[in-house]
């Protein structure tokens, strides 16, 4: 007689888990009935029937589904009837943990997700969703239903080879599995670093999908491996498919003469670019001449990058698709070939360049805008500036178009102060950079000084992306048409985050005026001001950036609250961001008297989302690059002691800012010199013990224990509190303690603990 072979171990299922599956049994079967015993034997699972039974009277108590005479349930079509409102379509934008907040158009509200309903929707997703109102909360939740459309379809992970199945692990918020085909696996070997694309979306019963790998990086570790799978997780391509590439190579180098001719000549008039010190691409240039009315007129010049990409072209479709240039510590991911780049479109000293330009006229004494012209150029560059060497010639007078730069920085001051009155919020934020040495490993941390030439280009750009889609608006008036533009938008504060953030700086003894939206940027203007000078206000500084909505590209404008602007575009960086692209093209089209040309404003605000998901996927790489930098640095300083900045606080532990490095660590409570209780608002913790309170801001002493760079994490330990804030009724005994000890460390050491 012959043994019957068992079936695959029944999997037993957590009680959300179980009421998903059951709901999905009834929905798929709507006109069965099943009973608790009927639905264990039919999915096959390891839950006992007391188990099934509950989750049935739960789903029962909801009204998804509904018990029948015969002691059996059903699937209740009425709920779906009546809730079909509670489906809605958004996009997917992850957190750490791999939670998810769903952002769905028109909704003031996103959509929290938590991790376990997420299914295998990923950060940037297009997904359908079910949400509803959870009793005694304000914001609502709800669960993935179905992915309508991918932001990534390529991962980076390690293979794993075990006897007859190979596994491709991907890590980060939301870490998979991805199986891969015997004849899938190419050359790939064990503990490979590899690219995999998904073949087939749905999960097994262990949650794992199906792949097949499609490139070898290489072993893990190398921070070239590291970065290239921070660019491909976050849904870059690292390299140009062959078409695009040999499209860019076929343009010719030569400027057409016939093009010249229909162009406005400025090649005599004088001109400049000012860029970064390691720039490849110069993408704008200022020029300036004093004219015979006794006006001063301004041109900022841009790359004409649109003669050059046509619509519709291998090289358009490329562009479209990756829609930014992404920027990590090391290297450029760029939206375009070098060839256009850094060659066709580069506005390079001595050569004669096609550019598209804004050119105004202005009142020497006011500065003043009296009349502006926009059109298609040709430009010539007479010098090429880095931003250090431009700031010497303005601080000692001497130098090439010394007279020019300093009228220039007369007007960009002149910009900035009616901007700010306007308005305009400085969020001019601390930006990390770090000195590599020749494997591209960490050796230094610094920030970014911020000088005047800085901010002149930054005046005379927003200048000239704010008139254009004035320029836009202007026509729309005088035609009595709309005409379909690509605008950069940004909403005014959320209220309640902005309350949270006036409760905390209150403590601090600052004020936040939340009457208006304009009295809330003055307050943020005076916040700002005082974050040079007080280390608990700069640690303000990120949380009132998180008040702020994002901006978004769109064809609905609304202005852009953050700077004060009615009307707002972008307009001077085509080379790197191809919304720039779209509004060249539209501007271009709308430039002659009379004419009207209406792009499809369905189409163009589809393009509009996907730059906008691109950019935040661009930001979050640049994050990531950053974060592994910083990880990698002080993984040579662990046992060393640091001074450092109390910047977050959560129920987990304090997260610590080390001074001079700008690191970020965790101290976890295990670490800490005595048990703390957190405080509401998550902003402050109390000493059970000593009654002292830690708050963001505060100064501590701290030791490196480990740096994860797997994890891009840093594990820290207390050392010594330097600044205390002690709770009533325990000053006294504190300062007693304080004088007892008697010292004070130095500030910024980092000499090894003596063992």
């Amino acid at each position: 007689m012959t043994k019957k072979k068992k079936g695959p171990k029944a999997k037993k299922l957590t009680v959300p888990q179980l009421q998903r599956i059951l709901l999905k049994q009834f929905d798929q079967n709507p006109k069965k009935q099943y009973n608790p015993k009927q639905l264990i034997k039919k999915l096959n699972i390891g839950n006992n029937k007391d188990s099934v039974q509950h989750a049935l009277d739960k789903l029962t108590e909801q009204g998804k589904i509904k018990a029948n005479d015969n002691y059996k349930y059903q699937f209740n079509g009425r709920y779906a009837q009546e809730n079909s409102r509670d489906y809605l379509e958004g996009r997917v934008d992850m957190t750490r943990n791999g939670a998810a907040f769903i952002i769905v158009e028109g909704r003031d509200q996103d959509i929290f997700v938590p991790p376990s309903r997420m299914g295998t929707a990923f950060d940037g997703d297009k997904v359908r969703i079910r949400f509803w109102q959870t009793r005694g909360r304000n914001k609502p939740e709800g669960e993935v239903v179905d992915v309508l459309e991918r932001s990534v379809k390529a991962f980076v992970g390690i293979l794993n080879v075990f006897n007859k199945i190979c596994v491709v692990k991907v890590e980060g918020p939301q870490a998979v599995d991805i199986l891969i085909g015997s004849k899938d696996r190419g050359e790939a070997k064990n503990g490979d670093k590899v690219i995999v694309q998904v073949s087939d979306w749905t999960p097994d019963s262990y949650g794992s999908l199906r792949g097949r790998i499609t490139a070898v990086l290489g072993k893990p570790g190398s921070s070239d491996i590291e970065m290239k799978t921070i660019l491909i997780n976050n849904g870059f391509d690292i390299a140009f498919p062959q078409e695009v590439l040999e499209e860019a190579e076929a343009l010719p180098k030569k400027l057409d003469l016939q093009e010249i001719h229909r162009r406005r000549d400025m090649r005599e008039v004088p001109t400049f670019t000012i860029d970064p010190v390691d720039a490849k691409d110069f993408d704008d240039a200022l020029s300036y001449r004093e004219l015979k009315n006794g006006h001063i007129e301004v041109g900022i010049h841009i790359a004409d990058v649109s003669y050059y990409v046509k619509p519709g072209s291998a090289l358009d479709i490329e562009a479209a698709q990756r829609s930014t240039s992404v920027y990590l510590v090391d290297r450029v991911c760029p939206m375009l070939p070098e060839r256009i780049s850094n060659e066709l479109c580069s506005l390079r000293p001595n050569e004669d360049k096609f550019t598209f330009s804004a050119v105004f006229e202005l009142d020497p004494k006011t500065y003043q805008v009296r009349k502006r012209w926009f059109g298609r150029t040709v430009t010539h560059s007479d010098r090429r500036f880095t931003y250090g060497e431009a700031q010497k010639v303005l601080d000692t007078g001497k130098g090439d178009f010394k007279d020019e730069l300093k009228t220039l920085k007369k007007i960009a001051d002149k910009l900035r102060e009616r901007r700010f009155k306007n308005g305009s919020i400085d969020f001019a934020a601390e930006e990390v950079r770090f000195k590599l040495d020749d494997q591209g490993k960490p050796i230094d941390v610094y920030i970014k000084e911020r000088i005047d030439t800085n901010m002149l280009i930054e005046d005379f750009m927003l200048l000239a992306n704010r008139e254009v889609a004035t320029f836009i608006n202007r026509k729309e008036h005088k035609l009595k048409e709309t005409i379909p533009f690509v605008y950069r938008i940004h909403d005014e504060p959320d209220p309640e985050k902005v309350a949270g953030l006036a409760d905390f700086a209150a403590s601090l003894g600052i004020e936040i005026d939340l009457s208006t939206p304009k009295s809330i940027a003055r307050s943020y203007n005076k916040l700002m001001a005082k974050a040079s000078e007080d280390a608990a206000v700069r640690m303000l500084s990120p949380i009132a950036i998180r008040t702020m909505a994002k901006a978004v590209y769109s064809t609905q404008n609304i202005g852009h609250y953050g700077l004060g602007f009615d009307f707002y575009s972008h307009f001077t960086s085509p080379i790197r961001r191809y919304a720039d692209v779209l509004a060249h093209r539209i501007l271009d089209k709308n430039l002659q008297a009379g004419s009207l040309y209406k792009a499809n404003g369905i189409k163009l605000e589809e393009r509009c989302k996907h730059v906008s998901t691109q950019e935040r996927k661009a930001v979050q790489a640049e994050r990531e690059s950053i974060k592994y930098k910083q990880v990698e640095y002080i993984k040579d300083h662990i046992g060393e002691d640091f001074d450092g900045i109390i910047n977050g606080i959560s129920e987990f532990g304090v997260f610590v800012e080390l001074e001079g490095s700008f690191v970020e660590g965790m101290i976890s409570y295990d670490h800490m010199d005595e048990s703390y209780n957190m405080d509401a608002g998550r902003l402050s913790i109390t000493g059970r013990r000593s009654g002292k309170r830690l708050k963001m801001g505060d100064r501590l002493r701290i030791r490196v224990l480990d740096a994860d760079l797997t994890r891009r994490r840093v594990d820290l330990a207390l050392v010594e509190v330097l600044q205390v804030n002690v709770a009533k009724g325990n000053d006294k005994s504190n300062r007693k303690k304080r004088a007892q000890r008697g010292r004070k460390p130095t500030r910024g050491s980092t000499k090894k603990r003596n063992k």
